[in-house]
């Protein structure tokens, strides 16, 4: 859904060791050793696409087997369900809801925030070894009308606030999503990138 070649090539910069490809067929990515599941726009599209080519079903199965790093719209889509279009079923694999921000927000100093939240913001981390080599509190880059709220708070693996505290990377077995563009966020972004393409699955 739409950054597909963006973050091919922030991944191929991020490891030039590594052969990554664009695919879409069920064959190619259950014979990929990791697999990144990213997106952009509405979520009622991104789950119709899924549907009518039958990927849906192979996301859930590699969520089961490999790892996968969910990005943006990749990350919502592994939740329950979204308000977004007034109510959108997603894959269910990590168990949540996708919220949209309060339409009346305001920072700390009165000034009013605006929807969608988009811009560079400091990401508070929990342990994982995605974070190998990120310094605490570094700025990652966002845009989003929506954020994520798990149900389980033990899966969250990583916070930033806008004005509120929200999860922005989710983390459970050999699966990692974020909210953020990790090919939009320069030397932390790649870094990220570089320590999924190495990564085991294991936490």
């Amino acid at each position: 859904m739409g950054n597909l070649h963006s973050i091919a090539k922030a991944l191929q910069h991020a490891a030039p060791e590594v052969d990554v490809r664009v695919v879409s067929d069920k064959k190619s990515i259950l014979s990929a050793d990791r697999v990144v599941f990213p997106g952009v726009g509405a979520i009622r599209d991104c789950m119709h696409a899924l549907q009518d080519t039958e990927l849906n079903q192979v996301i859930a199965q590699v969520a089961q087997t490999r790892p996968l790093l969910g990005i943006c719209l990749g990350m919502q889509a592994l939740l329950t369900n979204s308000e977004e279009n007034g109510g959108t079923e997603c894959l269910a694999i990590l168990p949540g809801q996708v919220k949209h921000f309060a339409a009346d927000l305001h920072a700390a100093n009165g000034e009013r925030l605006k929807i969608p939240h988009m811009g560079w913001n400091q990401v508070e981390q929990h342990h994982h070894p995605l974070w190998q080599d990120i310094a605490q509190n570094s700025r990652f880059y966002f845009v989003h009308s929506y954020y994520a709220e798990p149900d389980d708070p033990a899966i969250v693996a990583a916070t930033t606030e806008y004005p509120e505290k929200f999860a922005c990377a989710l983390a459970k077995d050999n699966i990692f999503a974020v909210q953020f563009h990790p090919e939009k966020s320069q030397t932390a972004g790649l870094q990220l990138l570089n320590n999924f393409l190495h990564w085991d699955g294991l936490a």
